[in-house]
């Protein structure tokens, strides 16, 4: 597996999954957690976590096609790790509606 985590397209993912996490728990322990507005635009925080969204899956995929048909099982177990990775900060931001 040591092959397959020298890549950058392995570890990127998990890098900027933490990244986010850091990112949405110091915005919430400076600001807090505010009641939606409606009619308010989203705001800087969220059209950055947007944006890695983007780049998130695109270097996800870019590792499944690179990587699948080379070394399934090792592949399989990164892409595990980086769906988890990235599953944190998602959840986060659903189940406290940011």
């Amino acid at each position: 597996m040591s092959s397959v985590w020298k890549r950058p397209s392995a570890w990127v993912p998990i890098a900027l999954s933490l990244v986010m996490l850091a990112f949405i728990l110091v915005y919430i322990a400076t600001f807090g957690i505010a009641a939606p507005n409606p009619d308010a635009d989203e705001g800087t925080p969220a059209h950055l976590f947007q944006i890695w969204m983007v780049l998130e899956v695109c270097i996800m995929g870019s590792f499944a096609i690179t990587w699948l048909p080379q070394a399934p099982r090792q592949a399989l177990c990164v892409l595990a790790l980086q769906v988890g990775a990235a599953s944190v900060p998602i959840a986060i931001i659903f189940i406290l509606e940011l």
